[in-house]
């Protein structure tokens, strides 16, 4: 009887499936398939999470205070409507216009050009971004136009048009209160401001790393595997010249 050429507690060296020792236990813990806890109290990962979130809060709230600004700017360019009292009622003095549309157009155009101004100025200062940041972002146009809205509103001619009416007196022309009658309008600074912003991100924002490809020994194609280039029997024969 002949002994066997490879001992059954040793593995063959022509085996694809045969693991390094590099390839994890101890000292191989950094390599690809090692395991890594994760979850773990002060991880990586939440150390990381932490400022990004902080500085998230603090955009959401910078961009919802800049919602005084889209409020007083309403106020300004909305067009009045002109309304008139017979002492009996209250009319519109122009029934065929538009100024009773306006004010949510108005608010539209305003809320998407303070979208894009504000998504362009938190990419310009945190350039490469986050989830956090673009919820941030939204979030606080949406607070924005929340207050922009009410501040408008208040500041505007008085909601009580029959005491205003009352006041002013019978066939005389006053302003009726600004009104946002499309609620919709107030998401047109977050979508503005997160369209504008994944815009940047995807032209100017810092592209990730191309992956390495990692090549197992003894896998096909691998160099040193049987049948690869270069290695003993592999690649193809080359027929010897005829003379």
């Amino acid at each position: 009887m002949t002994a066997p050429l490879t001992p059954p507690h040793q593995p063959s060296s022509n085996d694809p499936w045969q693991t390094s020792p590099n390839w994890g236990g101890p000292g191989g813990s950094h390599l690809i398939g090692a395991h890594q806890p994760k979850g773990l109290p002060g991880a990586p990962e939440e150390k990381a999470l932490a400022p990004e979130l902080r500085r998230a809060a603090v955009i959401a709230l910078l961009v919802a205070v800049s919602g005084v600004a889209l409020g007083l700017l309403w106020l300004w360019l909305a067009p009045e409507v002109p309304l008139i009292s017979d002492s009996t009622a209250v009319f519109l003095n122009d029934s065929e216009g538009e100024e009773a549309i306006g004010a949510d157009g108005t608010f539209v155009l305003l809320g998407l050009a303070f979208g894009a101004v504000s998504a362009a100025l938190v990419f310009w200062f945190q350039r490469r971004g986050g989830i956090a940041l673009v919820v941030g972002l939204a979030l606080g146009g949406l607070l924005g136009s929340l207050l922009a809205w009410r501040l408008g509103v208040w500041l505007g001619p008085t909601q009580d048009v029959v005491a205003h009416a009352r006041a002013v007196g019978k066939g005389v022309v006053f302003d009726a209160p600004l009104q946002l009658r499309a609620k919709g309008a107030l998401l047109a600074w977050p979508l503005g401001a997160m369209a504008v912003h994944l815009g940047l991100t995807a032209l100017f924002g810092p592209r990730d790393p191309e992956p390495e490809w990692v090549v197992f020994p003894g896998a096909p194609g691998a160099p040193g595997a049987p049948g690869a280039p270069g290695a003993p029997g592999g690649g193809a024969s080359v027929p010897p010249a005829q003379s």
